[in-house]
């Protein structure tokens, strides 16, 4: 090959076709494997339900230390990672069970893992789409969350008004580093898990979470003054930074005069 020839040509139609083939099996699967798990084990995971068979989780418990918290894992990957609803009350739940450090660790490296799937598939099945057909448009955009990415991520996190499956698949779109997006959600998401796992381990017994769910533990103005606080959290950083922006533009002409 001439080393002046470009490298990037574009795909043969054939190879096109081949990937948006694979595109749309990759979307069956997931779609299908959502609807089939939603159906067939949305009811069993609700807290009502498992409040009914308590005396037999704990007993599995007991019998099984290893392989629960295996299985608990693989449960809120896949309910993260499909954006199956529920993680939620399956914060709670393992809270309840796992008590709050165990219960932390097993929610956190959990849902993050599963966000993460989720923005590995975003990016897989329209990711790389908008950004061929619009890589001119957000070259400034993408050039911006090259140096800021993990910054607003964070910050997003830490908004509970943001849905979670809605950041996942919005960052997707990006060109933001996975492993970036691995370590800053973990981190981000931390605090709310830490919120939930406490909540569920405060609670008696799961009849009581099922019936107030985190209210069993914060009162509505307890809650709101918590979700005030994350609010807080996630809007002081960029407040400040803009800010210091503001006040560092006036001084540059006057350092420029002084410098000659």
């Amino acid at each position: 090959m001439n080393a002046a020839e470009p490298t990037n040509r574009p795909q043969a139609p054939d190879a096109n076709v081949s990937k948006t083939i694979a595109k749309g099996i990759v979307l069956t699967v997931v779609v299908a494997t959502g609807f089939l798990a939603y159906r067939n084990f949305g009811s069993m995971l609700t807290l009502s339900n498992l409040a009914t068979q308590e005396t037999a989780l704990r007993a599995f418990q007991d019998q099984h230390p290893m392989l629960i918290y295996g299985l608990a894992l693989l449960v809120y990957m896949a309910v993260t990672g499909l954006s199956l609803p529920g993680a939620a009350a399956l914060t709670l739940l393992y809270g309840w069970y796992f008590g709050i450090a165990r219960g932390v660790i097993v929610v956190s490296f959990g849902s993050t893992a599963g966000a993460t799937l989720a923005f590995l598939l975003s990016r897989y099945l329209i990711g790389e789409t908008i950004q061929r057909r619009f890589g001119d448009r957000l070259a400034s955009f993408n050039e911006s969350l090259q140096k800021e990415g993990a910054f607003y991520l964070f910050t997003l996190r830490l908004i509970p008004a943001v849905p979670f499956f809605v950041i996942n698949a919005v960052m997707g779109l990006t060109k933001l580093r996975t492993s970036t997006f691995w370590w800053v959600s973990q981190l981000g998401m931390l605090p709310g898990t830490v919120v939930y796992v406490y909540a569920g381990a405060s609670v008696p017994d799961l009849k009581t979470l099922a019936d107030h769910g985190i209210q069993a533990v914060f009162t509505p103005s307890q809650l709101a003054q918590i979700i005030s606080a994350f609010v807080l959290l996630g809007v002081f950083p960029i407040v400040v930074k803009k800010l210091i922006e503001r006040f560092r533009r006036p001084g540059k002409p006057t350092e420029q005069a002084l410098s000659h």
